[in-house]
């Protein structure tokens, strides 16, 4: 990004050098010869000269000179530089032009934080807190469409909050976030035949189908979820093709607008098929893969004569799947000719991330408050039409983010069927299940089966991470568990109880290292754990005892390894205790060089 900030008094330097310090790509231009500013002898000129090359144009100083500098170069909202006017003393940043579609709302509100003061934007919809239905599409790399010339049409109904009928039957980020933030005067639903169009004003869809025209104003997003796979005879004629494979799938629903990529065999590399189709589809990816990346694709229609040529079985339907992470395809192979010697053939497949469907997320709860849990994770919580958490080690203060009529169950005493089976019972109903784990799921998470199940069942599922009590502990007993040229290893291990260590792993093998070592699930066998730590670390190398970290009843007790075992069953600590020992604990002696002058390079680009 080119950001140009404009010094209309030189009083003002010190705020435009604030801004400049934080707003990476930004030049400071000035009448006077400041230094580190470039002189320039008239801001007339400057913005005349600036206006087209530049993302944005940041005044500093009054409105008027903002406004006659940049009026004579205004042109259209689509292409025009954000401009925002910002007084000498920086106390009011004011988004001026290109608000929404300029990005000068999101630059207004970026650079009042770094100043520290109150951003001032206009747009209704800001002020509304309404979705930018102009730039949304941008965001979140939809393909924009209206069945209206005027796109203001549209957007004034919406800003006007009128009635508007909203379709989701896509999933991904952007989805999220409209169901996330749904004004009061949308309603949400997942099918086209459910909506009646005579309760509304405006239709929004997003969608990588065609429906047919609502009567009503309509914005239709298609968001990036098909792939499409293309085989053809050497040197075949492009010609008409795109617009052939274009009039096919309308025919079928489907929007062109929607493909993310094009997709072939490596030996079709070079065909002028390939480019023709990225070009006419919207400049998309082309992805090539080799005929042992496509011969074990599991595909409808292999071909023994595709095979003797590729040595694939299977090229448009192969290479489709395979682009769409093992997707499911929607139109199987389709052959067409155009001229003899121009055989050509197309498929599309559908990414299965980017279908409606149910979804299993396994969520990191963090070591315990429940405001540690991630961002993500807390969305999840309050999104989720099941819960499942482990009741034994996750606070219930956590699901107390769920939405009213979810459904919350404690894992507890459920075997491991029953625990599928009511994530099942959600997940065919197309429902979100969340189920929640204590720390990070991929430490002692006990999730490996769980996956197992999903994976044999073809379940969506994803895990968000969260804060392992190993952090936790590191915060609370403020310590680095790092120290330069003392420690720089952390191990996260387990004691040997009913669960076998592998040999190669015992506590005395790590031990040798003499590393921070963070000891799990490990309170009942603490003798153990103590006899094997003091072969290689001394008597009295720090230890702490951390019992339900962040927890409301968390303790933690402090003192040497020698003590170790006394201070775990002295103070009656059970399976929620994490053992931390090494020379870390409380040490203020080692120094980092990270913020050494040899280290600036670091943090300036």
């Amino acid at each position: 990004m080119k950001h140009a900030i404009i010094l209309t008094s030189k009083s003002a330097l010190g705020v435009a050098q604030t801004i400049q310090e934080s707003l990476i790509g930004s030049t400071i231009y000035s009448k006077h010869e400041l230094e580190n500013c470039q002189f320039i002898p008239s801001i007339s000129d400057c913005v005349a000269d600036l206006f087209d090359k530049v993302d944005s144009i940041l005044f500093i100083g009054a409105m008027g000179i903002c406004v006659r500098a940049i009026a004579p170069h205004i042109k259209d909202k689509h292409t025009d530089p954000a401009i925002i006017c910002i007084d000498s003393t920086g106390k009011s940043v004011i988004s001026v032009l290109s608000g929404h579609v300029g990005g000068a709302n999101e630059l207004t509100e970026q650079i009042a934080r770094i100043l520290g003061t109150e951003p001032v934007i206009t747009t209704q919809s800001d002020n509304n807190n309404l979705w930018a239905l102009d730039t949304i599409g941008k965001k979140y790399n939809w393909v924009t469409r209206s069945n209206v010339n005027n796109f203001n049409q549209p957007l004034t109904r919406f800003v006007n909050k009128e009635k508007t009928a909203l379709l989701l039957n896509a999933k991904d980020e952007g989805t999220a976030y409209l169901e996330r933030t749904k004004p009061e005067h949308v309603d949400i639903f997942y099918k086209y035949e459910d909506i009646n169009f005579d309760h509304y004003q405006l239709f929004i869809a997003v969608t990588p189908y065609i429906y047919p025209d609502a009567g009503i104003d309509t914005i239709s997003f298609h968001n990036k979820a098909f792939h499409l796979g293309v085989g053809c005879r050497k040197n075949c004629n492009a010609t008409g093709i795109a617009q052939h494979i274009e009039n096919y799938l309308n025919s079928i629903n489907i929007a062109t607008d929607a493909i993310q990529d094009i997709s072939s065999i490596d030996i079709k590399k070079d065909e002028p098929l390939l480019k023709e189709l990225s070009e006419y589809f919207g400049k998309l990816p082309i992805y090539i893969y080799s005929a042992e990346e496509l011969e074990d694709v599991n595909v409808p229609n292999p071909s023994e004569k595709v095979k003797e040529v590729t040595q694939s079985p299977s090229v448009s339907e192969a290479s489709a799947i395979r682009s769409a992470h093992d997707g499911i395809l929607l139109v199987e192979k389709q052959k067409g000719v155009f001229s003899e010697g121009n055989d050509f053939t197309f498929a599309l497949a559908i990414d299965p991330a980017s279908i409606r469907q149910g979804h299993i997320e396994i969520v990191g709860a963090g070591p315990g408050d429940p405001e540690l849990v991630s961002v993500r994770g807390k969305r999840f919580l309050e999104e989720a039409d099941l819960i499942l958490y482990a009741g034994s080690l996750v606070p219930v203060e956590l699901t107390h983010y769920a939405k009213k009529g979810a459904v919350v169950r404690s894992s507890a005493a459920m075997t491991l069927e029953e625990q599928f089976a009511i994530m099942k019972e959600f997940y065919d109903k197309d429902l979100l299940v969340v189920r929640l784990h204590t720390g990070d799921p991929c430490i002692y998470g006990a999730i490996q089966e769980q996956m197992a199940f999903f994976d044999e069942y073809n379940m969506s599922y994803h895990i968000t991470p969260g804060i392992s009590s190993f952090q936790a502990a590191a915060a609370e007993l403020r310590s680095q568990f790092t120290i330069p040229e003392k420690v720089q290893t952390i191990i996260l291990t387990r004691g040997e109880g009913r669960t076998p260590m592998p040999e190669k792993e015992q506590l005395h093998m790590l031990a040798k290292s003499q590393s921070t070592m963070c000891i799990f699930l490990s309170a009942s066998i603490v003798d153990k754990v103590q006899e094997e730590l003091l072969v290689h670390y001394p008597p009295t190398t720090p230890v702490a005892a951390c019992y339900k970290l962040t927890w409301k009843d968390q303790k933690i007790f402090r003192g040497q390894l020698k003590d170790l075992a006394q201070i775990v069953k002295g103070n009656n600590l059970t399976l929620t205790t994490m053992i931390v020992v090494g020379e870390a604990i409380d040490n203020r002696k080692g120094v980092s060089k990270l913020y050494s002058h040899k280290f600036r390079h670091l943090f300036r680009k």
